[in-house]
């Protein structure tokens, strides 16, 4: 579904992504782990069109995408879900999840999105400024869901949660995942990221240097929180 081919990323004169070659099959999780500053962030960002200084090739369902605007490739069927959630704090949760377009027939259906997110129904006269951590991740995650998005980039969904949050937040990828939507996830917590994904790249100085099953990844835990500074 998805593909980069030697993705360079830059900040001004940083040379921040060098290189980049990965892979995600349609209905797959498939993760980033690397130290802060490896490059995880900017990838995600890089394929979604934020970030403008780049090159090589990315492909969604075969199509090149590099040239498109972030707009135009969101259209596309890609869901950004950022590290800081970007929830409208002055609009209900309702309000937060009708607000994007619908760009496809992928697009989950309200009363299907309060399914799978019942405390979002509870909470759906609430402004978004009195949501918890955790219930800002949901609706975060939701609101691409009810955009139409068929693949999801993800940056840290567990970041700052307690773990009881965590656990609720790996029930709800794992049935995402089951729904046929693909994820390219970036993140920190090893034991999360083997219970909900299919492999891990690793990343290093902005570039992948390894690609990893779940089980090469529980195997080398302790060797790999320690690469990590986890």
């Amino acid at each position: 579904m998805l593909e980069t081919r030697g993705l360079n990323a830059y900040y001004a004169e940083s040379h921040v992504l060098r290189g980049v070659d990965l892979e995600v099959r349609a209905g797959e999780v498939v993760t980033l782990v690397g130290r802060n500053g490896a490059g995880k962030t900017t990838t995600l960002k890089s394929i979604i069109g934020i970030v403008k200084q780049r090159s090589g090739e990315v492909l969604f369902e075969g199509r090149p995408i590099s040239r498109l605007s972030s707009d135009k490739i969101a259209r596309l069927g890609i869901g950004f879900v950022p590290e800081e959630r970007g929830i409208y704090a002055s609009l209900t949760v309702e309000e937060n999840l009708l607000l994007p377009p619908i760009v496809g027939a992928a697009a989950w259906p309200l009363e299907r999105i309060y399914g799978l997110f019942p405390i979002l129904r509870e909470r759906s006269k609430s402004m978004g400024t009195m949501l918890s951590g955790g219930e800002q991740q949901m609706l975060a995650i939701a609101r691409v869901l009810r955009s139409g998005a068929k693949l999801i980039l993800l940056d840290e969904p567990t970041e700052g949660l307690a773990p009881v949050i965590v656990n609720a937040i790996g029930d709800l990828l794992l049935e995402i995942k089951k729904s046929g939507v693909t994820i390219l996830l970036v993140e920190q917590n090893l034991r999360f990221a083997t219970r909900v994904a299919d492999r891990h790249y690793l990343m290093v100085h902005g570039k992948i240097v390894e690609t990893m099953t779940n089980a090469e990844v529980i195997a080398r835990e302790s060797d790999l929180l320690e690469h990590l500074g986890v």
